[in-house]
């Protein structure tokens, strides 16, 4: 039921009401409208009804395991939403002089420091608004960095065929014409594709590591000689450093810049459109270019670094100096945490990912890359059960939902057939992966005795097995009054 439906004419919520109505007076007669805005009309407690039932609906972190892998959906910890929440930090004026805001300059500055011990890179900058953004900047980066030599005739970016679809996108963006080059039957980089690929005309290579495939490159270091030695230089698609962290930094596998997506590696919220945030690292030889403003700390004081000091610099991304408040919930992760701790996400996330591929190995699902040991995240293929029995991996996942979990993601990588790319994240419990395995074997059985009660799931959701071509084609997200 919508909003509207519950609308009766006269019905007020007060709660919600301004205190004193806005003046017209400065709005042009010709502007102003004729008939009051079609807004429900409900009281205070139909409101909280209908949008706490929604909300009871939705699958979220907060009430549900949500295995999604490549997306890291771990939990949130509240001491950051209410310590980043503080008033001191959300009634500061973004065009506030600096002296005013010494300690968020602070914060600031001292999470690019963490960040760069991390990653191993000589700069951090924190502007960019989301993963894309970054991506979008690193390669802009590679970009100036070859211009700057006067080296425009490197026009070509290798991408790995399991990269995530943004790594191409971004690639093109920046006017450079993408090179796929093919994974091997044990997950890793071709290294004769590579070998193959890399000409003069290299601009750079796009890797994420551990793959989207859920494997630690094997071959990074010689990749790095390979792509460094032809005058390219390598990005590091941080979206999987949550497997990494405090283990192996990027600067030390040879790469030249990175984005460090905050809402997968650093806990600061994910999902719903946003909010978003990714610093981008850069190697010595991209630190003029890097994106400003940067804070500084000299002599006790911070300040912003700007254009003024980096004139290479290929600019601003955002009107201020990126998203504050995520940045800050990001801040107080890393301090919370502490290094030993950061060293204990990747081997937590680790551990869990490779107990629970142990465990759907033992109840019967295919591994995709059996000989592998996990990173964070892994694969499980039905190719063998769909042939039998018509069952997909879509249908598995709407299962899923009668079952109370979240499921993993589906058909990504797409070189894997009927994939689910899981990942449980280091702050899922044995008992909840345990929980998982159960209903994923209860799944199995049904898959073998019913494979058509699984293929019209889910049974037991508000809404029933939707049309998703109908839905695509015929897009419906307005209301309007029965004539």
């Amino acid at each position: 039921m919508l909003i509207f439906e519950h609308s009766r004419p006269g019905r007020v919520n007060y709660s919600q009401s301004p205190l004193t109505a806005a003046s017209t007076s400065n709005i042009p007669k010709n502007l102003q409208r004729k008939t009051p805005p079609l807004l429900p009309e409900v009281s205070e407690m139909d409101t909280v009804r209908h949008y706490t039932r929604l909300s009871q609906k939705n699958f979220s972190i907060d009430t549900e395991f949500y295995p999604l892998g490549s997306c890291t959906m771990k939990y949130n910890p509240r001491a950051c939403n209410s310590l980043a929440m503080l008033p001191q930090f959300t009634a500061r004026h973004p065009l506030a002089p600096e002296n005013t805001g010494q300690g968020y300059l602070a914060c600031m500055y001292e999470l690019q420091e963490i960040l760069k011990e991390v990653t191993g890179m000589a700069g951090v900058s924190l502007t960019p608004m989301a993963g894309a953004q970054g991506e979008l900047i690193g390669v802009m980066m590679i970009r100036a960095y070859h211009e700057s030599r006067g080296d425009y005739a490197r026009n070509e970016i290798i991408v790995p065929d399991a990269a995530h679809g943004t790594n191409p996108a971004t690639a093109v963006m920046c006017g450079f014409k993408v090179v796929e080059i093919a994974t091997d039957k044990e997950g890793n980089v071709d290294m004769a594709a590579l070998e193959a690929a890399v000409s003069p005309k290299t601009a750079g290579l796009m890797l994420t590591n551990p793959s989207t495939l859920g494997v630690f490159e094997k071959n990074v270091s010689e990749m790095s000689r390979m792509v460094h030695q032809a005058g390219g230089l390598l990005y590091y698609d941080g979206a999987n450093l949550n497997a990494v962290l405090g283990k192996v930094k990027p600067g030390d596998m040879g790469f030249d810049v990175i984005h460090i997506n905050l809402h997968k590696t650093f806990s600061t919220p994910h999902g719903g459109g946003g909010p978003g945030s990714a610093p981008v690292g850069v190697a010595e030889r991209l630190l003029p270019f890097i994106p400003v403003p940067i804070v500084a700390h000299e002599n006790g004081t911070y300040r912003w670094i700007t254009e003024k000091e980096k004139p290479q610099s290929i600019g601003r991304l955002s009107a201020h100096m990126g998203n504050a408040g995520v940045l800050l919930r990001a801040y107080i992760y890393v301090r919370l945490l502490g290094m030993e701790g950061m060293h204990r996400v990747a081997e937590f996330a680790t551990l869990n990912a490779n107990y629970l591929m142990a465990e759907l190995r033992k109840a019967g699902f295919e591994i995709a890359y059996p000989t592998r040991r996990a990173s964070h995240e892994f694969i499980v293929t039905l190719r063998d059960i769909k042939d039998k029995t018509g069952v997909t991996a879509m249908n598995l996942a709407k299962r899923l939902l009668d079952k109370g979990y979240h499921a993993p993601t589906t058909y990504f990588p797409m070189l894997v057939p009927e994939c689910l790319l899981i990942e449980p994240a280091e702050t899922e419990s044995k008992e909840t992966l345990d929980a998982f395995v159960v209903a994923m074997k209860e799944i199995l059985t049904e898959i073998q005795e019913q494979p058509d009660m699984v293929k019209g799931a889910p049974h037991e959701m508000p809404l029933r097995k939707l049309d998703d071509v109908k839905a695509a084609r015929e897009l419906d997200l307005s209301w309007k009054p029965k004539s």
